[in-house]
């Protein structure tokens, strides 16, 4: 029996027997590569099936994350999200060497960075909620973030300041719009949407629906309230009370709040089926 067939292909860096280091001793493969760590340097990047802009976005990096590289190929390099652990292929030109270690990170839902410490010069971005930066300087209002730019220092968190409400984090991104393979403020999908409520929060999460269905424990529907999560097969949503919830759909093609019980005939008679299950972290 093949011992890969066992181990999740979003989350484990091997293909076409090609491995990472990290797997040797464990997984069979023709040749092991070391990774060499790089970051997003732009405000988010796609992680795509293929070495190919125009393949499926799988998931996203955003600025100052970690992409752990393993093998290069043309413009696209593959390897693993350090921060929830997908394999996939990103743009060489969406990633740098890496620099100082992050200080802070966004706490906006999205922020600007500009060229020099003043909001009339050139603008650029938007970096959203749970960037990593550096911040090298301070000058008024304005910190410096290594390889961005000035923003707001309203906007930034220190690292290890959190939120304590995921579903009022979650709140924050009403009206963005759905982007499947999404995770940034312009554009995310109902997992993209739990993981950054959950990383603002200072939780680890992994990136999709079936995965964050294992967090927690299990609850029934009558105990469903805040901060609860509901998941159906290929969807999910987060609880801002026992009767709403807030999720990125496919139905509005955005970050709605919608009755949970509406919610459930809409998808029930879409063909999916009643939820799966209800869980709280």
């Amino acid at each position: 029996m093949d011992a890969s067939a066992s181990w999740d292909p979003r989350t484990t860096p091997l293909r076409d027997g090609i491995a990472s280091r990290a797997l040797e001793g464990v997984l069979r493969a023709e040749v092991y590569l070391e990774a060499k760590v790089r970051v997003c340097a732009a405000p988010a990047a796609g992680i795509h099936r293929a070495p190919d802009a125009a393949s499926e976005q799988m998931d996203q990096l955003l600025f100052g994350e970690a992409f752990e590289v393993i093998e290069e190929e043309g413009a696209y390099l593959w390897g693993q999200a350090r921060r929830d652990g997908y394999v996939g292929f990103v743009a060489a030109s969406a990633l740098a060497a890496p620099g100082p270690e992050p200080t802070h990170r966004v706490s906006a839902i999205r922020t600007y960075a500009f060229a020099g410490p003043s909001i009339k010069a050139q603008a650029f971005g938007p970096y959203s909620l749970n960037a990593l930066v550096a911040v090298e300087a301070v000058e008024g209002r304005l910190a410096k973030a290594a390889g961005a730019g000035w923003m707001p220092v309203e906007h930034l968190a220190p690292i290890g300041g959190f939120e304590t409400d995921m579903a009022a984090v979650a709140e924050r991104f009403l009206g963005a719009p759905y982007l499947w393979g999404g995770r940034e403020s312009l554009g995310l999908d109902c997992s993209g949407l739990s993981q950054a409520a959950l990383f603002a929060c200072g939780k680890a999460c992994p990136r999709d629906a079936d995965q964050q269905a294992q967090m927690g424990r299990a609850i029934g529907r009558a105990e469903f309230g805040r901060g609860d999560l509901v998941f159906w097969r290929g969807h999910m949503a987060i609880g801002l009370d026992e009767t709403r919830i807030v999720h990125a759909n496919g139905h509005h093609m955005a970050v709605a709040i919608e009755p949970l019980d509406i919610a459930i005939k809409r998808i029930d008679a879409a063909g999916v089926g009643q939820p799966t299950a209800f869980r709280r972290l």
